[in-house]
């Protein structure tokens, strides 16, 4: 490895971070209470190569197995809840019930949507309640909460089952609406000038989730587990055409995902076992229209004619199925010396037929053939194995020296075929194009080692040093012609920090990661990078916190052509003041810097042109909370504050969110609750995106 002299310099200047959460030898897989989806976004039998060069890299965490290490029983099986005396309440929570006043929207509604997007009518705001079983016959507790139901774009719902040492049940659902139609982030002059989002979404994202332990808190605990995953709503996406770049057409979307699982987790004081077996199953049949007349993004003549479609049908029929095997493996062999270990192998595989049916007026470029319609039959399959593992230990050969060590792999390999049937009808001769049929092949291996060393100067300073090497090829069909393409990953780095812990008043954390990449796969990859991170906590005094961050990253690729210079800085401060029993408040502010600059190649005239982008933005909100009046045993409660965020660069921004709550006691177990809020938000380079609003919500919080 070319960069070991990173290990001695990050190592004398610093450390491990003592606010970051310990790792646990489980952490580079799961805790060993957990049971996550071991295939790592690529079930279904996806076929796209995972872009795992592209983000940067947060410094590890310094595991402690030894002491922070979460045993299953303690993850998956809360303790036995006590017998409840003579007149507990056998249940307790609270409900949030009112209604939401929208004043109107001054301005563009789809962006009030696509940000805010809460609508009005009576909701239930907010549900808690914990049921415990006196008798103990069917469960111990019982604990249910949700939120947004009656129409909010976010609505949840909870449900926890405990019976000890015989089952856990757990259920969970959310439902988003996701709605997005800026018309910025596409062609905003679209066709003869109107504004029009050529990518937009008006969708129901749900997802629910089953789980069922049996015998939580055993050595043995079997599990069962089922998810599903939905999408459905309409849109509108671009039918591509030659010459005619895009036509905005309507797309309806109607996928879903099941994913089902069921294993064991074996619990002992010196390992832990976990084997699981399951399989995602995914269906996809999206349908893209149109019917009328669409000149698309080129209304003009093109060689003495006017493209445009006037017709169009496609359907997508696609099915993959993902069944996979993973095991995970957590021991102590020794007090001084932990191990651990997950391995995880599917087999993606996935058919696809697709139908489209277009009538218009078309141009194909290769022969500046025009023709009036076609049809296209095309039908696919591709299989993917997939196989990824990490492995590694932790050793404490001295007292205040520990040594961290640790191997991530992830490799997968993607085959395909496909046969293509096309018709075209030129001048009413229709042209029956020759089948076409092509094979796809690509292979993604990515592998990471790391070491990590630990040690205590003092009782309140820690330094840490430490290398990453990054390594990795793939191999790809080329853009253009016959043949493969293969690219290599190589890239060393070399990780350090310092912690310092003065009693419970100071505690600051610097850490510092930098490499240099001999490959990489993309332009924008980390290429020679610096990232800085820093945290400082004091308390003066014990009513007031004051917090300071840092996260900074420098990035550049030389590479004559490419010459990337990306840059980013969040600097921000945080306090909470506590002043006696009647006022308190929470108050942050950030400075962000976005700075970006890279050569691109235009495709429609292959030449070289720069792309740059930069921004700097200020944000900021804050909280205070008054305790006014006393009614009776209960005070009346007065929330202000907001949030404020202000851009200015490439695409400046304004965005302002002021708010205020009342809290009014009616009863022993009945408050009123009313909250006001405004949302300003303003485009300078483009007024029309920019809207206003009021929203008034008013109700009644019933707890028991």
């Amino acid at each position: 490895m070319r960069r070991f002299a990173w290990i001695a310099l990050c190592f004398s200047l610093a450390a491990y971070a003592q606010d970051i959460p310990p790792q646990t030898p489980a952490s580079t897989g799961q805790s060993a209470g957990q049971t996550p989806d071991p295939t790592n976004g690529q079930a279904n039998g996806q076929t796209t190569a995972p872009a795992k060069d592209q983000t940067a890299p947060a410094p590890a965490a310094a595991p402690s197995v030894s002491t922070a290490q979460p045993t299953a029983q303690a993850a998956a099986a809360p303790p036995p809840p006590a017998a409840a005396p003579a007149g507990t309440e056998w249940i307790t929570g609270s409900v949030d019930i009112g209604y939401r006043f929208v004043t109107g929207i001054a301005g563009s509604d789809a962006a009030y949507r696509s940000m805010v997007d809460l609508g009005q009518g009576p909701r239930l705001l907010g549900l808690n309640a914990t049921i415990e079983d006196p008798t103990k016959r069917f469960f111990d507790r019982l604990t249910i909460s949700g939120m947004g139901w009656g129409g909010d774009p976010y609505t949840t719902a909870h449900v926890d089952a405990v019976k000890h040492r015989v089952y856990r049940f757990v259920f969970d659902y959310r439902n988003i609406a996701y709605f997005n139609a800026l018309p910025t982030f596409a062609n905003p002059f679209a066709g003869n000038g109107i504004f029009l989002d050529q990518e937009s979404f008006d969708i129901r994202k749900r997802m629910a989730n089953f789980e069922l332990e049996l015998r939580p808190g055993t050595r043995v605990v079997p599990y069962l587990q089922y998810s599903r995953d939905s999408d459905h709503g309409t849109g509108v996406t671009d039918f591509v055409s030659s010459a005619n770049e895009s036509y905005p057409v309507a797309n309806f979307t109607n996928e879903h995902t099941d994913n089902y699982r069921g294993g064991v987790r074996i619990e002992f004081p010196k390992f832990h076992v976990t084997l699981e077996e399951g399989a995602t199953v995914f269906q996809d049949n999206e349908q893209v229209s149109y019917n009328g007349l669409n000149t698309g993004n080129l209304p003009g003549p093109y060689f003495g004619e006017t493209l445009d479609l006037t017709n169009l049908l496609q359907a997508y029929g696609i099915r993959g199925t993902n069944p996979y095997t993973r095991a995970l493996l957590t021991a102590t062999p020794a007090s001084c010396i932990d191990i651990f270990g997950q391995f995880s192998y599917s087999m993606g595989q996935t058919n696809v037929n697709y139908t489209q049916s277009n009538a218009g007026e078309f141009v194909n470029l290769s022969s500046l053939l025009f023709y009036t319609s076609e049809q296209d039959l095309l039908m696919g399959a591709a299989k993917q194995p997939h196989t990824s593992g990490t492995g590694g230990f932790e050793m404490r050969p001295l007292k205040r020296v520990r040594l961290v060590e640790s191997w991530t792999t992830d490799r997968l390999h993607t085959a395909s075929s496909s046969e293509l049937a096309q018709a075209l009808v030129a001048a009413s001769s229709p042209i029956t194009e020759p089948l076409s049929s092509s094979t796809f092949r690509l292979v993604d291996n990515y592998s990471q080692q790391s070491f990590d060393i630990f040690y205590d100067l003092t009782s309140y300073l820690t330094l840490r040093g430490g290398e990453r090497y990054t390594y990795g090829d793939t191999t790809v069909p080329p853009f253009y012609g016959a043949g493969f393409e293969t690219g290599k990953l190589s890239r060393q780095a070399g990780v350090g920090g310092i912690s310092l812990r003065v009693k419970q008043k100071l505690s600051a954390n610097f850490n510092f990661e930098g490499g240099d990449s001999g490959q990489t796969y993309y332009l924008t990859s980390l290429q020679n990078y610096r990232q800085y991170r820093a945290r400082v906590r004091y308390q003066p005094i014990n009513s007031l916190s004051i917090t300071w961050n840092l996260n900074a990253l420098n990035n550049n690729n030389p590479i004559p052509g490419v010459n990337y210079r990306f840059s980013s800085k969040d600097d921000g401060v945080s306090l909470l003041w506590t002043a006696g029993k009647r006022f308190s408040l929470l108050g942050d502010y950030a400075r962000t810097t976005v700075y970006s600059d890279i050569l691109y190649i235009v495709p429609q005239t292959f030449t070289s042109a720069q792309s740059n982008y930069w921004e700097d933005a200020h944000q900021a909100s804050a909280l205070a909370d008054f305790k006014m009046l006393a009614i009776g045993s209960r005070v009346l409660h007065l929330s202000a504050g907001g949030a404020l965020f202000t851009g200015h660069g490439s695409r400046p921004t304004r965005f302002y969110q002021p708010m205020a709550k009342l809290t009014f006691p009616l009863a022993n177990h009945v408050d009123w609750n009313t909250q006001w809020s405004w949302y300003g938000f303003n485009e300078p380079s483009y007024p029309f995106e920019g809207f206003r609003s009021t929203v008034i919500t008013t109700g009644l919080r019933l707890t028991r």
